[in-house]
């Protein structure tokens, strides 16, 4: 009585599987796509290849860790490169900021920009510093389905100043409106809004200082891979293709799920890697979950939805980062728009990514391989893509070529493009977003969806909608935490039995 099934093949559900394998379990790994690595897919079009997901990795050690659990080291299947710069910004009056590298080189940047900011930034590295120091080294990998967990950090979260949001911090320490925009974007990475994000994920800022930004030779898509093929060594079988549609229980706990709406495999432990509110409101029937987590389903306030262009280009463009934040001409109001006003506006930012500035393979010879990322509102807006999305890529093309892509419309080749309606559709995200629920203070910690599931006895969650939150060191510790709830399997057990977790 060991059979373990995990919902979804993301990094969060790889992870997972990999730790339940660990300790004992028969593991079969379900997910809807055709292969496995969740959003972190592969497209191929006319010879160029595109990362469809993550491609900022930090905190390799959470990868290192998966494979030492077998005895194996990760450097022996995979190769991770460090970047420089980590991001270079580009804004609307010319003005380049390459961020990335040594501290000193970080801080030329600045006096380049403005002087008096070099202070206000050591400063803003120092508080990031101390969240890191709770937030992640601490309780990114705790348990928080205890309100009293939540109660006892409250010292910490008065003296880190978490009621502030991540603009907010930023702007205390820095005057520069453009520095004041480079170093709050990064709750964008995880789905949220710095103007209402709290600042306890100002650590991601220090997160990249301690173990820098890195690209995976041969792309995301290669890491994804090699942890295939670590599952494959180990044992772990894989469905692709198909979807977990329903579970059913007895005594409280799940024994049997549904696969594609016709077929039942017998469990003995769940570990979800979809959606939580996917989960909650179309896999689960409602009498089998708590109401904390239909509550939660119902309020969910969602990130924001993701437009993304892949494209290749017939002609290089060397003088490109490997990632390149593109701003437009609004900051704050745009974020309004897009996460409070649900209105698809005129203008945008772009996350451009480049991965040929590292790897040339993602692109014929003499050739380079794009996307081009636009936050936008997520399905509420009740956006019709199949108007908007084209007039959308229109004006993207656009600007890139009257900016930092000239001549792209000439060179454009094999592109095609994702919206939120794809993200629905094809990874059961709903409304589209693109990851999951917003970092929002009361969507965090102990407020949001539980890992020890608020449901079944023997179903846990991992992933971006569950604690710690999304990104990918985000949803590898939720891995690590599930791991530390689930007791490991022995013969004398008849059946798996979750520890209690001091919390």
């Amino acid at each position: 009585m060991n059979r373990a099934l995990v919902i979804g093949a993301g990094f969060g559900g790889i992870a997972a599987a990999l730790r339940l394998r660990a300790k004992g379990y028969q593991v079969h790994l379900v997910d809807r796509c055709e292969r496995p690595g969740g959003r972190a897919q592969v497209f191929e079009r006319e010879g160029f290849r595109h990362d469809a997901g993550p491609t900022v990795l930090t905190a390799p050690f959470l990868f290192e860790e998966l494979f030492e659990l077998f005895g194996e080291r990760l450097s022996d299947h995979i190769e991770l490169m460090p970047l420089k710069p980590w991001y270079r910004f580009e804004y609307r009056d010319g003005t380049r900021f390459d961020y990335g590298g040594s501290l000193e080189e970080t801080l030329a940047e600045i006096e380049r920009i403005n002087p008096a900011d070099v202070d206000g930034y050591r400063a803003l590295l120092e508080h990031s510093r101390a969240i890191f120091d709770v937030g992640f080294k601490q309780l990114s990998d705790q348990p928080f389905h205890q309100f009293g967990t939540m109660l006892r950090q409250i010292p910490n979260l008065a003296r880190l100043g978490a009621w502030r949001t991540v603009w907010q911090l930023v702007c205390k320490h820095l005057e520069s409106d453009h520095l004041r925009q480079a170093f709050s974007i990064q709750p964008l990475l995880v789905g949220g809004n710095p103007f209402d994000t709290t600042s306890i994920y100002a650590l991601i800022h220090f997160l990249e200082r301690a173990y820098g930004v890195h690209f995976a030779r041969g792309g995301t898509g290669a890491l994804v891979d090699s942890l295939s093929d670590l599952m494959k060594r180990q044992g772990i079988s894989l469905e692709p293709g198909s979807t977990v549609t329903g579970m059913a229980t007895r005594a409280g706990r799940i024994h049997e799920v549904e696969i594609d709406g016709q077929r039942v495999e017998p469990v003995d432990l769940v570990v979800s890697n979809a959606d939580p509110v996917h989960l909650y409101r179309n896999v689960l029937k409602q009498s089998d979950i708590k109401l904390s987590a239909r509550l939660k389903t119902r309020h969910a306030d969602r990130s924001m939805g993701l437009f993304v262009m892949y494209f290749g280009t017939r002609r290089q463009y060397p003088d490109v980062a490997h990632h390149t934040i593109w701003l437009g001409p609004r900051y704050e109001a745009l974020l309004k728009d897009i996460f409070h006003n649900k209105r698809l506006a005129e203008d945008f930012s772009i996350y451009l990514h480049r991965p040929t500035a590292s790897d040339p393979s993602f692109a014929p010879a003499g050739c380079d391989s794009f996307y081009a990322l636009v936050p936008v509102p997520n399905g509420q807006a009740g956006i019709d893509w199949a108007s908007a999305g084209p007039a959308l890529k229109a004006r993207v093309i656009e600007a890139l070529d009257q900016s930092i892509l000239p001549g792209l419309k000439q060179n454009i080749c094999a592109d095609f493009e994702m919206t939120p309606d794809d993200f629905e559709h094809d990874y059961l995200s709903p409304d589209g977003a693109g990851f999951s629920i917003a970092p929002h203070f009361r969507q965090s910690a102990w407020f949001r969806f539980h890992n020890r599931a608020e449901g079944p006895a023997n179903l846990y969650l991992v992933g971006a909608g569950t604690h710690p939150g999304a990104g990918v060191p985000g949803v590898l510790s939720s891995a690590k935490l599930v791991d530390r709830l689930i007791e490991p399997y022995t013969e004398s057990l008849s059946q798996p039995v979750a520890r209690a977790v001091a919390s």
